[in-house]
């Protein structure tokens, strides 16, 4: 059988998660879900890996929640709807929390549709860049439920903010990749082919720096959107940094920049 995701260390510390369902634009299924779920797992454990890019083969990103069927979560036995419902929500959603938590930042390259699901993936992530077909759009609406789904409702306003999330999850209309970079939702469009290899050279350079570091960084990022005001984020920080300063990472960093040498840091 062809396996439902590929995964790839395309560089040193660097690993590459792709989608593999490419005649469905990678649409979810609950056994793509669960592999990812399984990767995510073993990629938080493994200190060798410092930086995770999330791609889909061949046109598509993800085009969301497979209408054909998800199939069941792992634990569903058919003998109870309501819970068996919610545990397929919650196997997906339990997804997007588990990109945030995982100690690695996450780059999605989005090489195509992004939709609903596959749209709430992207936004779970920590870097987007798109390719110039990549589209965009909040798509639940469009099949009768809530847009507010999967995090999006909690993730696009801080991304984009409030009144351009209105717009988008109200209507439910698609974002070009331009429109995407406009309004920050993306960090670069990569013309000529190169997306995978803009999102490698991102992973490289985040993996030149101290693992330790990098993962304060992505946490605090995150937990600083949470705390309501800036004397608490400052206290954090500053407990945050006390932290960081502890083992080689610090002296190998000033060390390699006065010695003008790349600096090298264990895992």
């Amino acid at each position: 059988m062809t396996a439902l995701l590929l995964v790839e260390d395309p560089a040193p510390h660097v690993r590459r998660l792709t989608l593999n369902r490419p005649e469905q634009l990678n649409a979810m299924t609950s056994e793509l879900c669960e592999e990812l779920h399984a990767q995510l797992r073993s990629i938080a454990t493994d200190r060798s890996c410092r930086a995770v890019i999330l791609t889909g083969a061949g046109r598509g990103f993800c085009a969301g929640l497979d209408l054909h069927g998800y199939g069941a979560a792992p634990g569903n036995d058919g003998n109870d709807e309501p819970r068996d419902r919610l545990g397929n929500q919650q196997h997906m959603s339990m997804l997007i929390l588990a990109l945030r938590a995982l100690p690695q930042p996450v780059i999605a390259a989005v090489n195509g549709p992004a939709a609903g699901f596959g749209l709430a993936l992207s936004l779970g992530c920590d870097i987007r860049y798109a390719s110039p077909e990549a589209v965009f759009r909040a798509a639940f609406i469009n099949i009768g439920v809530s847009n507010c789904d999967m995090g999006t409702s909690w993730l696009l306003p801080r991304l984009i903010g409030a009144s351009r999330s209105h717009e988008l999850m109200l209507t439910g209309r698609r974002v070009d990749a331009e429109e995407a970079l406009r309004i920050g939702l993306v960090a670069d469009v990569v013309n000529d082919g190169r997306l995978l290899e803009r999102a490698v050279e991102s992973a490289e350079q985040i993996s030149s720096l101290a693992p330790w570091g990098v993962r304060l960084t992505k946490r605090g990022i995150w937990t600083a959107l949470e705390i309501p005001s800036e004397q608490a984020a400052i206290e954090y920080e500053d407990r945050q940094q006390i932290m960081s300063t502890f083992g080689q990472a610090v002296p190998e960093a000033i060390g390699a920049f006065l010695e003008k040498r790349p600096a090298e840091f264990a895992d």
